[in-house]
C-alpha cells in the first residue's frame, strides 16, 4: 500500500471519527460559560483527624448528600489534590446560602448533661469541646437559653443518624422541629444515653439530653416522663424542638442528613459568573471565530491562491478535530478555553504556511521538479521546523496546565488540543489535499493556479533589494535594550496592578439597569463599610468593586448600597473570592511558571540547536515577557490569572518563531560556510519573512476581531496577545538573529566533520600501456 494511500485512507479516518464524537457527544461547559458558582474549599487538620487523601476523599461524599439535598441540577464535586473540593453549583448565583451550608463542619455530637454551672460574675468564653474544662472529658457549653450547663464526654457522634427531617406540627401548622432517624449502633447508643437520663428525677439537670452542632447547644430537652429508667427512648427516633423558623429547620435536617464532616474545610476560592455573562462571551467569542476565520481564510486563498483554499478546508477539519477531541476527553470548555480555542485556529495556519513557502522556494528553485514534489519536498522540509515551533507551544501549555487553577488551565487544555490538532491536519489532511489537487492534469498545465509556482510578491520584493538586516545588528540590539529599559520604568514607577489571583480577596462586578457614575458607586460601596475598596468602571453601565476580607453578607449589603443609588436593578456579573494562602500560592505558581518556562525552552533549544542559537532564542523571549509587562503597566492594566495565560502563550509564540529562523540558519549553515555566521543568518531572516508575515497577519486578524468582539472579558487577553505577537515577531528578526551572531563571534561554532574516503593509488599508462 503507497504512503498516499495510507495517509489518505488515515485523513478519512480521522475525520469520520471526530465527525461522530462532534455530532454525539455534548461539550462540557464551565460555569463561567453557563453561569454558576465555583466554590473551592481546602481540609484542615482536626485535634482527631489529620487531613489527608482518605479524609478528603471522605468529606467529598458528605458535601455531595448536603449538595444533592439543596436540589441543584447536576452539581459537580471533586477532589484536587490531597487537601481541596471543587465544588461547582450551576445556576446558583447567590453562593451565601450554598457556602454556609456546604462549608460548615456540622459535628454533630449528643451529651448527657452532668450538671449546671453556677452562673458567672463576668462573662467568659466558654471552653471548646475538644479542650476538656472537667474530668473525665466534661465540657462547659451555653445552652440555647444562654445557661452554662456541664456535659460528658459524647455518647453518639453524627455517624449514628441515618436520616433527618424538618416537619411542621399537624395539630397546630405553627413550630418547626426536625426528626431524626438513628441507624445500627446510633441505635443502641441513644437508647443508653436516653436512658441513663430517665433515671433523674423529673426538673433535674441531669435529665437532660445535649445536642450539639458546630460547638453550639442547638437543643437540650428533659426525657419525657414517661421513658422508664433504664430503657431509654426506643423505636430508633426522637425530635429537636425549639423555636425553628422553616429555614433554620431544613438547614439544620440537611446538615444532619449530610453527616459530619471528617475534618473541618476553609473556603478559599469562590468563583460567581451570571448566565448572561457567560452567554454573551460564547456568543462574542463565535462572532470572532467566524469574522477571523473568514478574514484570514480569504487572506490565504489571496496569497496562495489554489492551495490556500485547500489549507481553509483543512482548517474547517482542524476545528472538527480539535473540538471532537475537546468533547471525547470530557475537558471542561471554559472562557479563556474558548479564547484559546480561536487562538489556535489562528496559529494552525503556521504549519500550512510553512508548508507552503518552502513548497514554492523548491519549485522555484528547481524548475525541472513537478508540483507535486514540490509539494511533497516542503513537507519533507518543513517537518522538523513544524515539530520543534509547535513543541515550543505544547511546552507554555502545559505549564498552564500544570501550575495554573482554575479557568486558565482550561486555556492550557484547549491549546495543548489545539496545537496537536493543527499538526494532524497539516501534516495529513492538508498534504493529502494537496498532493491529489496539484497532480490533477488542468493544474499541471496551468500551475500558477496552484500558488506554488510562483515566489510571492514578499520574496520577489525582498530578493530584488537584497537587504543586510544584520548589518545593523548591533544597532537593533541597542534599540530594543531602550524599548526594555522603558518596560521596566513601567514596571518600578507605576507598578503592577496584580488582580485578586495573586494578591487574595475579593472582585465582584455588577451590571446596573441605569448609568451610574463611578464616584457615586464608591461613596455607596464605602457607605456599606468598604472605604478603601477600589471601585472602577468595567464597561457600559458596569461597576466592578475590589477590596480584601469581604463575606458573602458583607457582599449583599454593597449590591443593595448600590441599588439605592442607582435606583434600578444591579446584577452580579462576576464574583471570585481567592484566600489570602491562595493568593500567595498562585502568585508563586506564576513566578515558577515563568522561570521553569524559560528553563524548559532553553534546555529543549540546546538539544535541537547549537547552544548559541538556544540562549538567543531565549534572550528573544525574556525580552518579549518583559516589553508585554512593562506595556501592561504603562496601560494601569490588571496582572491576573488570564494575563499569565497570554504571556505563557506569547512566550510558545516568540520561540515558534525564532526556531523556524535558527531552522533555516541550521540547514543552510550545514550546507556552506563560506559566506559567513553572519550572511548566513541574513539570508535565514530574508527567506522566512513570508512565513512570518503571512501567519502573523493571520493571527493578528483572529486577534483583533476577538479585541473588538470579544466582549470586556476577552479584550485584555486579545490585547496582551496583539502586543505580545507583535513583540515576539520583531524580536525573532532583531534580537535573536543579532544577538546569534555576536555569541558566535565570542564562541565559533568548530569546523565540520568531513567524511574521508580511503586514499587509493591510481596507475596511468601511456598509448602503448605502458606505466607512466
Amino acid at each position: 500500500m503507497s504512503a498516499p494511500l495510507v495517509r489518505a485512507l488515515l485523513a478519512l479516518g480521522i475525520l469520520a471519527g471526530s465527525a461522530y464524537f462532534a455530532l454525539t457527544t455534548p461539550a462540557r461547559l464551565g460555569l463561567d460559560l453557563k453561569g454558576g458558582t465555583q466554590i473551592v474549599l481546602e481540609t484542615k487538620d482536626s485535634p482527631t483527624v489529620q487531613t489527608g487523601r482518605e479524609a478528603t476523599d471522605r468529606a467529598v461524599e458528605v458535601l455531595r448528600r448536603r449538595v444533592d439535598a439543596l436540589g441543584i441540577a447536576e452539581p459537580s464535586l471533586t477532589r484536587s489534590g490531597d487537601t481541596r473540593i471543587i465544588v461547582e453549583l450551576p445556576g446558583v448565583q447567590d453562593p451565601r446560602e450554598a457556602a454556609e451550608v456546604i462549608g460548615r463542619t456540622a459535628q454533630l455530637t449528643f451529651h448527657p448533661v452532668v450538671g449546671v454551672e453556677a452562673p458567672q460574675p463576668t462573662p467568659s468564653p466558654s471552653p471548646s469541646p475538644t479542650e476538656p474544662a472537667g474530668e473525665d472529658g466534661e465540657i462547659v457549653l451555653d445552652d440555647e437559653d444562654g445557661q452554662p450547663v456541664r456535659l460528658g464526654p459524647p455518647a453518639l457522634t453524627g455517624d449514628g443518624v441515618e436520616g433527618a427531617q424538618a416537619r411542621i406540627d399537624p395539630a397546630t401548622g405553627r413550630g418547626w422541629f426536625v426528626t431524626i432517624d438513628f441507624k445500627g449502633a446510633g441505635r443502641e447508643s441513644w437508647e443508653q444515653l436516653t436512658g441513663k437520663a430517665a433515671c433523674a428525677p423529673p426538673g433535674d439537670p441531669t435529665r437532660r439530653v445535649a445536642i450539639v452542632l458546630d460547638e453550639q447547644v442547638i437543643s437540650s430537652p428533659q426525657v419525657s416522663e414517661g421513658v422508664p429508667c433504664g430503657v431509654g427512648i426506643t423505636g430508633g427516633t426522637t425530635e429537636i424542638t425549639g423555636t425553628f423558623t422553616q429555614e433554620e429547620a431544613q438547614d439544620l435536617a440537611i446538615l444532619i442528613r449530610g453527616g459530619a464532616l471528617p475534618v473541618p474545610v476553609e473556603v478559599i476560592e469562590q468563583r460567581t459568573v451570571g448566565p448572561t455573562l457567560g452567554a454573551e462571551a460564547i456568543d462574542a467569542s463565535a462572532k470572532a471565530a467566524v469574522i477571523g476565520v473568514a478574514l484570514t481564510g480569504l487572506f490565504i486563498v489571496v496569497v496562495y491562491r489554489l492551495i490556500g483554499g485547500i489549507a481553509v478546508v483543512a482548517l474547517a477539519g482542524y476545528s472538527l478535530i480539535s473540538y471532537a477531541t475537546l468533547v471525547a476527553l470530557g475537558a471542561t470548555l471554559t472562557l479563556p478555553g474558548l479564547a484559546g480555542f480561536v487562538l489556535a485556529i489562528g496559529m494552525a495556519i503556521d504549519a500550512n504556511v510553512l508548508v507552503f513557502e518552502r513548497a514554492r522556494e523548491e519549485y522555484v528553485a528547481a524548475k525541472k521538479k513537478t508540483l507535486r514534489t514540490a509539494v511533497a519536498t516542503g513537507f519533507s522540509k518543513a517537518w522538523t521546523a513544524i515539530v520543534d515551533s509547535n513543541v515550543t507551544t505544547l511546552l507554555a501549555a502545559g505549564l498552564l496546565f500544570f501550575l495554573a487553577s482554575g479557568p486558565v488551565r482550561g486555556f492550557g487544555v484547549t491549546l495543548s488540543i489545539g496545537v496537536l490538532a493543527s499538526m494532524v491536519s497539516a501534516l495529513i489532511v492538508t498534504r493529502v489535499l494537496a498532493e491529489w489537487a496539484v497532480s490533477r492534469r488542468r493544474v499541471a498545465e496551468h500551475p500558477q493556479v496552484s500558488g506554488v509556482a510562483n515566489p510571492g510578491r514578499v520574496r520577489e520584493w525582498l530578493t530584488a533589494r537584497d537587504f543586510d538586516l544584520m548589518r545593523s545588528g548591533r544597532r537593533w540590539l541597542a534599540g530594543s535594550a531602550i524599548v526594555m529599559v522603558l518596560a521596566i520604568a513601567g514596571i518600578g514607577y507605576r507598578g503592577l496592578d496584580l488582580g485578586v489571583e495573586f494578591t487574595g480577596g475579593r472582585l465582584v462586578e455588577y451590571s446596573t439597569s441605569a448609568a451610574v457614575d463611578v464616584e457615586t458607586a464608591r461613596t455607596a460601596v464605602a457607605d456599606a463599610g468598604f472605604p478603601r475598596a477600589v471601585v472602577q468602571e468595567s464597561g457600559e453601565n458596569n461597576i466592578s468593586v475590589r477590596t480584601g476580607d469581604l463575606t458573602n453578607d458583607q457582599e449583599f449589603e454593597i449590591r443593595q448600597r448600590l441599588e439605592e443609588v442607582v435606583g434600578g436593578e444591579v446584577t452580579k456579573e462576576r464574583d471570585e473570592l481567592i484566600g489570602p494562602s491562595l493568593g500567595d500560592e498562585l502568585r508563586t505558581k506564576a513566578l515558577i511558571a515563568l522561570a521553569v518556562a524559560l528553563a524548559a525552552q532553553l534546555l529543549y533549544l540546546a538539544i535541537r540547536f547549537r547552544w548559541t542559537m538556544g540562549a538567543s532564542a531565549v534572550s528573544a523571549m525574556a525580552h518579549d515577557v518583559v516589553v508585554l509587562v512593562g506595556v501592561f503597566a504603562w496601560l494601569g492594566k490588571p496582572i491576573d490569572g488570564v494575563f499569565l495565560a497570554a504571556l505563557l502563550t506569547v512566550i510558545g509564540y516568540s520561540v515558534n518563531d525564532a526556531v523556524v529562523v535558527f531552522d533555516r540558519v541550521r540547514e543552510l549553515w550545514n550546507a556552506d560556510r563560506k559566506p559567513g555566521y553572519q550572511r548566513v543568518v541574513n539570508s535565514a531572516v530574508l527567506q522566512t519573512v513570508p512565513r512570518t508575515v503571512n501567519t502573523g497577519i493571520g493571527a493578528l486578524v483572529i486577534l483583533t476581531a476577538l479585541a473588538f468582539l470579544g466582549g470586556d472579558s476577552l479584550t485584555d487577553f486579545a490585547v496582551a496577545l496583539l502586543i505580545g505577537i507583535t513583540v515576539g515577531t520583531y524580536s525573532s528578526v532583531f534580537v535573536a538573529g543579532p544577538l546569534s551572531i555576536e555569541l558566535e563571534r565570542r564562541s565559533p561554532s568548530p569546523p565540520p566533520v568531513r567524511k574521508t574516503s580511503p586514499v587509493r593509488s591510481k596507475v596511468e599508462r601511456d598509448s602503448s600501456g605502458a606505466v607512466v
